[in-house]
């Protein structure tokens, strides 16, 4: 694990409620169950932004024997009651419908974007933008908007953001001039595919990126095989950024003598370096009902992503850090370590990345890129 220059920049504590784009219609107490998972992009003028995930919850959750979800509507937010006797609650962060022919979720909090920009060296607030918060306004987003990853392509910022509804569980697309100002440009993958990150770069002409689809069922790899089933890193290319085609051949895979293999997923815009892709992603060890996420770090090769020139998935590269949490400790919710990397930006002979500690808040990391020899 890298012993560095590491720091949380923003937290619960540093978000303003009475701005929250929730508040106009929501007349219920809430609080910040987190404030995590920031993409992380360097603006035009030098400066860096983080789009900060803000979980908002419900300072009273249950009441009268139901727990309440908040829920986005075209004519503002509102509480929908589930039975107690009806839900398991054992994760913190959502809870199970029972009895239903297939497996059913609701949220704890909803989520919503907050820019937040910092120094070029990342280390002091400028601004928090709560004038360009990015919330719910499509049916397919009621129960929020999570983990943004931010990808420059030449004059333009990608931005995709997890979308969450009854509906689908999809990934949206915004794209800005400045990295600053959102278009929404609507859904590009459908149900239940998570991480998905542009490169930083085209490859071959075409946009590609990182896809981590989810589902129920996983085929068993043959026995003795190097590889373990389950949720993996896919790529997918496209002409335009709107239309993708899931690549043939696969991307990452968890590997069966590795202690990260419950899932993977990506972390930070994979970066061209004289290597090949730099990327971070999170691999995550069987641990309880979350697991312990921890970061590794890979290089594809600069005309084939397929092909992966380097893979460091034994010593991580970043691991939750106790020290950085113990000021807000008070705020912790998970049962399991945490450090969910989100972004990742040049700064000459270092880099500095971005991720969300205990799903709690945003830390920031500085790593020679001699690391990374």
């Amino acid at each position: 694990m890298f012993e560095g220059d590491d720091y949380l920049i923003f937290g619960p504590q540093d978000v303003d409620l009475s701005r929250s784009p929730l508040r106009p219609s929501l007349a219920t107490d809430t609080y910040v169950l987190g404030a995590f998972n920031p993409g992380f992009a360097r603006l035009g003028n030098g400066n860096l932004l983080m789009m900060v995930r803000v979980a908002e919850a419900l300072s009273e959750p249950v009441v009268d024997g139901h727990v309440r979800a908040i829920r986005w509507t075209a004519d503002g937010y509102v509480l929908d009651a589930h039975d107690l006797a009806a839900v398991d609650m054992s994760d913190p962060r959502q809870f199970a419908i029972r009895g239903r022919p297939y497996r059913q979720l609701a949220l704890t909090s909803l989520s919503w974007l907050l820019p937040v920009e910092l120094t070029p060296d990342g280390r002091t607030i400028i601004a928090v933008h709560y004038d360009r918060a990015i919330a719910p306004g499509e049916t397919w987003q009621d129960y929020g908007i999570e983990d943004a990853r931010i990808t420059r392509i030449g004059e333009i910022w990608y931005m995709t953001a997890c979308t969450v509804s009854a509906e689908r569980h999809a990934t949206a697309l915004y794209t800005s001039p400045d990295g600053v100002d959102w278009d929404l440009q609507g859904i590009v993958l459908d149900h239940q595919n998570k991480d998905m990150i542009l490169f930083e770069g085209k490859v071959g002409g075409r946009f590609m990126a990182l896809t981590r689809p989810l589902g129920e069922l996983y085929f068993a790899y043959p026995p003795g095989s190097d590889h373990a089933g389950g949720p993996a890193i896919n790529l997918a290319a496209s002409p335009d950024a709107l239309h993708w085609k899931p690549l043939d051949r696969p991307g990452l895979r968890p590997r069966a003598g590795s202690t990260s293999n419950m899932k993977l997923g990506g972390g930070s815009q994979p970066i061209r370096t004289d290597a090949g892709w730099l990327m971070l992603y999170h691999g995550v060890e069987t641990r309880g009902t979350v697991g312990i996420y921890r970061t590794f770090w890979a290089v594809l090769d600069a005309d084939d992503p397929t092909r992966v020139v380097r893979l460091e998935d034994g010593v991580p590269l970043l691991e939750a850090n106790p020290a950085l949490t113990a000021p807000i400790a008070d705020r912790m919710y998970l049962p399991t370590p945490v450090v969910f990397t989100t972004g990742i930006v040049d700064a000459g002979d270092h880099y500095i990345v971005a991720s969300g500690e205990a799903d709690l808040a945003c830390r920031i990391t500085h790593i020679p890129k001699a690391r990374f020899a």
